[in-house]
């Protein structure tokens, strides 16, 4: 049977080389628990761990000021939501970060690790979707930078190269009367896999009529699903019934789920627009008292 190593490079650099080098399955620890859950169930068997957290940079938040923040790729939620400023801009991204597990879990847990683990109900991806959030991957040819809706490709897929490393998130800046809010359904209070999750981002002008907008499903595809015609059911209207009705209809022509034991299609499909509503309601009401 062969020998599961583990290295724990002190820079990108080295990262990228051990990755680039690894002659069987590689892995990144960000935070490692999805990753060690996996092992321990035999789900996957790598022939490499490299451990990220040793790295300067890669554990950290940035103000960039206007409401901009770099995120370093293995930092832990817990350290997300103690975040005063980071939560004042961007109070859906800390939402969906602060649902990736128990409070023993958010140490941790980073968005990084959320979000190549490439699970559909992953709670961060629609949000940072929503958010605009891109993604600084580091690799043998150098650094690029993506949006986050182009990393995961299907459950448990990334479009991550051999060699390629996600090392930083990048938050905008924010503009006047904008935010966001993401809310998820789970069969239980705490502790569960969302059924369905919402993330929407909108701008309003002083009237309150929203001018741009991006809402997101996850749970109801293979990835995360932005909705182009919920977002233009929203623009030009204020949060009427009129408007409500058409953001509902949106979201759930836009599912394609699955039956499990936590949801039928029907049902996924209904609760869908049921959250689309509630969480525009929130980032309405937020993005209206700024």
């Amino acid at each position: 049977m062969p020998t599961l190593s583990y290295v724990a490079p002190a820079t990108v650099k080295d990262a990228v080389a051990a990755l680039s080098g690894a002659s069987g399955v590689a892995k990144v620890l960000s935070g490692g628990t999805d990753l060690l859950v996996q092992l321990r169930t035999g789900r996957i068997k790598p022939d490499l761990i490299i451990d990220t957290k040793k790295i300067p940079g890669l554990i950290g938040i940035k103000d960039e000021g206007g409401g901009a923040f770099t995120i370093g790729a293995a930092t832990p939620c817990a350290e997300l939501g103690e975040h005063v400023a980071l939560g004042k801009a961007w109070p859906g991204v800390i939402e969906a970060a602060n649902l990736i597990g128990s409070t023993q879990i958010q140490g941790r847990a980073s968005l990084a690790g959320n979000l190549c683990n490439a699970s559909p109900a992953a709670d961060s991806v629609p949000a940072m979707i929503a958010a605009g959030v891109t993604c600084v991957i580091a690799g043998p040819a150098g650094e690029r930078t993506v949006p986050v809706e182009a990393i995961c490709t299907g459950p448990g897929k990334t479009s991550l190269a051999k060699g390629e490393l996600l090392v930083a998130f990048k938050l905008p800046k924010r503009g006047p009367k904008s935010s966001d809010a993401y809310l998820r359904f789970i069969p239980r209070t705490e502790m569960d896999i969302a059924v369905v999750g919402c993330g929407i981002d909108v701008t309003l002008d002083a009237k309150g009529i929203c001018t741009a907008a991006k809402v997101v499903l996850g749970a109801v595809a293979p990835t995360a699903v932005i909705v182009a015609d919920a977002a233009k059911a929203l623009i030009g209207n204020k949060l009427d019934d009129a408007t409500l009705a058409k953001l509902d209809a949106a979201a759930r022509a836009a599912c394609k789920p699955i039956d499990d034991k936590r949801g039928t299609i029907e049902y996924r499909t209904k609760v869908a627009g049921v959250l689309a509503r509630r969480t525009a309601a929130i980032a309405f009401e937020r993005a209206g008292g700024r």
